[in-house]
């Protein structure tokens, strides 16, 4: 688990702008990697990326365009 974590967290910030991800990004990043989003949301913690812009709510709207 520690391995594929390290790749997904590579993957986040790699698509990360200004220290965020949006929920899409993050979700396209799950299947594109055949993994469930949490984990995916997991990496973004570690690695100190905020998740923007959800489609359910759980991470809030982001205000700027």
């Amino acid at each position: 688990m520690e391995a594929i974590l390290k790749e997904v967290k590579a993957k986040v910030i790699e698509h990360a702008t200004d220290g965020k991800i949006t929920c899409a990004a993050a979700q396209g990043i799950a299947k594109s990697l055949g993994i469930e989003y949490i984990t995916v949301g997991r990496a973004a913690n570690e690695a100190g990326i905020k998740v923007i812009d959800c489609q359910l709510g759980c991470f809030g709207v982001s205000k700027e365009r």
